[in-house]
C-alpha cells in the first residue's frame, strides 16, 4: 500500500517508519554532516509558518534557484504545505528565461543560493513587477537572508499550517516546471501531487534502493527526474547525499560509496573518457588485458551468450571491471540514466562491467517517466524499457509516442493554444518523440519527430541516433548533423580538445599550447576526424553518410542559448550562431 496523497506526506511517511539520522548529507569543510529527518520536518515547519507570516497565500506562484542543497527541499515541502505553487528555476538559464517565467508565473517571492543568482536576479527585477521579495540561502552582501522567513514563525502558530496542509488535495497542482524548450520561450507544465506521486509509487520496484540506501544527488533538483527521485528516495528512508560539484562528482562517489545515482549519457560519456585515458596510459600485459575487457564488453547482452563468452566476461571482471566499481564507490547497484539516448555501446560496456546503467524514458510533461529498464520486468540495451505501472502508449500512424496515464500534465500554464496542440480529443498527450515497440513490450525511442528532416533527394534523415553513433569516437564531443533540403548530410562538430591534447603527445603532434582554434584549424586534426567520419559512415546508406563537417573552437554552451540545462541541442540557435560555417560546407 502507498501512504501518500500528497507530496508533503512522504518526508512524515519517512519520520514515522524509517526516521533517520541522515535523511540528508551536506560536505561541510571537509566532513559529511547529516540532517535528520526530524530536524528537516522542523525547519519545514518554520518555514511555512514564517511564509504565511510574510503573506503568501495558496495558490501563489513562488520561485527557487540554487544549487542542489537540503535547504531547497526543505523550502520546496514548506511552500507546499501551505498551498502555493514552487517554480523552480535552473541556475544556469539566461536572464531573459528567468524574466519571461517570473513574468509568466506571476511569481510573488524567490530564494537564490548565491551573489551570481541574487545579481541575476536583481538585474531584471525593473522588468518583474510581481516580484516583491527576493532571499538568498547564502549570505550576500546587501541581500536579505532566507533566515528572515524563519524569524517571522513566531507570528504564526502550527495550528494554522496544519489547517492549510488539510486543505490541500492530491488533485491540486503542486508545481510549474517551464521546460527549457528547444524552440521558442519555455512553457509552464503544471503537475499536481498525484501526477508526481503516482511516478514515485510506479518507480518504487524498478529502482534498487531500500532503507538506508545511500544515494548520491547532483542532477540539478529543479529538474523532473531529479526532483522525482528525491521524493522516491525520501519516501524509501534512504540517505541522500548532495554532490559538492561537478569537478568533485568523482570524488564524492568514493567517499559517499553510494548504491544508486542518476546520470545523464552526457555525464557516463565522460566517466568511460577518463576511465580509456587511463587504459590508454598503461603498458605490456596489463594494456593489453585491459582493451581485452573492453572488447568483451562490447559484445555483452542479456540473451543468446554462449558459456565460454559468460567464462571470459567473468575474468574480466575480476581483473579489470573490478577496479572499474571501486573507482565507483564498489557499491553501486544502478546509474539511473535520463534525459537523453544513451550510446547501446556504453550501455553494453557498464552492464559487462557489473555497473547497471538503467536507461528510462520520459519528459516533464509526464512526471516524468513513462518507462524504464530494470532488472524486475527486464532490460533490453538499446530500448527504455517496459512501461511502468498504469502508464498506456501508442504508436501513432506516423510514429509518435502518445501517452495517457495518471503521470501526465494537466496542461501548460496560461497556454491553452499549447496545451490543446499537444492532447488529442481521445486524451493521448503527444509526446514529439518517434518510437517503437520491441517484442511487442521495450520501448524504443528512435528521433525527435520535430528533428527528422529530409534532404533535397526526398530521403529521410534522423539526427539523433546519428549523432549518438558518431559520438562514440573519443575525438568528438558534440556533434549536430544538418543538411535539411540539401543534397547531403553534413555536421557541425567540436572536438574534444583534452583527448586531442593528450593523443598528440603520443604521436608526436604537440598541442600543449595550441588553443582550441589551433586544434580545430589544424590539418592534422581535421584528418584525423575524417577518418573517424568515414569509419562510421560505413554503417549508413550513401544519402545518410556525413559528406562534409566542420570542426567548432567552442563547445554548444546553456549562455549562448545552444543547448538546454538538460544538455539538449537547441538547433535552431546553433544554426543561427554558426551561419557562415554552414554556407562554407554547401558552398560548392
Amino acid at each position: 500500500m502507498f501512504y501518500a496523497k500528497r507530496l508533503f506526506d512522504v518526508p512524515y511517511h519517512q519520520v514515522k517508519n524509517y526516521p533517520s539520522a541522515t535523511m540528508f548529507a551536506t560536505k561541510i569543510a571537509g566532513d559529511w554532516i547529516g540532517t535528520s529527518t526530524q530536524q528537516f520536518l522542523d525547519e519545514v515547519m518554520l518555514v511555512s509558518r514564517g511564509l504565511i507570516a510574510i503573506n503568501i497565500q495558496k495558490g501563489d506562484r513562488v520561485s527557487v534557484s540554487a544549487n542542489n542543497r537540503v535547504e531547497w527541499n526543505v523550502f520546496d515541502i514548506a511552500v507546499q504545505q501551505i498551498g502555493a505553487i514552487l517554480v523552480p528555476l535552473y541556475p544556469t538559464s539566461s536572464e531573459s528565461d528567468y524574466s519571461f517565467i517570473i513574468n509568466n508565473a506571476s511569481v510573488k517571492l524567490i530564494v537564490v543560493s548565491n551573489k551570481e543568482l541574487f545579481d541575476k536576479v536583481e538585474k531584471i527585477r525593473s522588468t518583474t513587477p510581481s516580484l516583491s521579495s527576493v532571499f538568498t540561502f547564502d549570505q550576500v552582501e546587501g541581500a536579505t537572508n532566507w533566515k528572515a522567513i524563519h524569524e517571522q514563525a513566531a507570528k504564526v502558530e502550527e495550528s494554522e499550517v496544519t489547517a492549510r496542509m488539510a486543505e490541500v488535495l492530491g488533485a491540486d497542482l503542486v508545481t510549474i516546471i517551464y521546460t527549457s524548450g528547444t524552440t521558442g520561450n519555455p512553457k509552464g507544465v503544471m503537475l499536481s501531487h498525484s501526477n508526481l506521486l503516482s511516478n514515485v509509487q510506479a518507480c518504487i520496484a524498478p529502482i534498487p534502493a531500500k532503507q538506508g540506501s545511500k544515494v548520491l544527488s547532483f542532477l540539478p533538483v529543479c529538474h523532473v527526474y531529479e526532483r522525482m527521485l528525491h521524493y522516491l528516495y525520501m519516501y524509501l528512508g534512504c540517505s541522500i547525499y548532495f554532490a559538492e560539484s561537478m569537478e568533485t562528482i568523482g570524488e564524492n562517489i568514493r567517499e559517499v560509496k553510494p548504491e544508486v545515482f542518476s546520470a545523464v549519457p552526457r555525464l557516463i560519456e565522460k566517466v568511460f573518457d577518463k576511465i580509456m585515458a587511463k587504459g590508454e596510459d598503461l603498458t605490456g600485459i596489463k594494456r593489453k588485458l585491459f582493451f581485452w575487457a573492453v572488447g568483451i564488453a562490447e559484445e555483452f547482452d542479456f540473451m543468446d551468450k554462449s558459456a565460454l563468452y559468460k567464462i571470459k566476461l567473468g575474468i574480466a571482471r575480476k581483473l579489470i571491471f573490478k577496479k572499474w566499481q571501486e573507482a565507483l564507490g564498489g557499491n553501486v547497484r544502478a546509474i539511473a540514466s535520463g534525459s537523453a539516448a544513451l550510446q547501446p555501446r556504453l550501455a553494453r560496456i557498464f552492464f559487462a562491467a557489473g555497473l547497471p546503467i538503467l536507461e528510462g524514458y520520459g519528459l516533464s510533461e509526464t512526471s516524468p517517466v513513462v518507462s524504464v529498464n530494470c532488472f524486475v520486468k527486464g532490460v533490453r540495451i538499446g530500448c527504455v524499457g517496459q512501461l511502468i505501472e498504469n502508464v498506456e502508449v501508442k504508436i501513432a500512424e506516423d510514429g509518435e509516442i502518445l501517452v495517457k496515464g495518471p503521470n501526465v500534465m494537466m496542461g501548460y500554464f496560461e497556454n491553452k493554444e499549447a496545451t490543446s496542440e499537444v492532447f488529442d480529443e481521445e486524451g493521448w498527450f503527444h509526446t514529439g518523440d518517434i518510437g517503437t515497440f520491441q517484442e511487442g513490450k521495450f520501448l524504443k525511442i528512435t528521433d525527435r519527430k520535430k528533428e527528422i528532416f529530409k534532404t533535397s533527394g526526398g530521403k529521410y534523415i534522423v539526427p539523433q541516433a546519428m549523432e549518438n553513433k558518431f559520438k562514440e569516437s573519443r575525438f568528438i564531443e558534440q556533434i549536430m548533423v544538418v543538411g535539411e533540403g540539401e543534397k547531403f548530410p553534413a555536421a557541425y562538430i567540436v572536438p574534444n580538445f583534452t583527448f586531442i591534447r593528450e593523443w598528440g603527445e603520443k604521436n608526436d603532434q604537440n598541442f600543449s599550447a595550441a588553443t582550441n582554434a589551433d586544434i580545430a584549424q589544424s590539418t592534422v586534426v581535421n584528418d584525423r576526424i575524417n577518418e573517424e567520419i568515414s569509419h562510421f559512415n560505413k554503417q549508413y546508406g550513401n544519402w545518410e553518410q556525413i559528406k562534409k563537417f566542420v570542426l567548432l573552437e567552442k563547445e554548444f554552451a546553456i549562455a549562448a542559448g545552444e543547448i538546454t540545462p538538460t544538455l539538449k541541442l537547441k538547433r535552431k540557435k546553433i544554426m543561427e550562431n554558426y551561419k557562415s560555417e554552414y554556407a562554407k560546407m554547401y558552398s560548392n
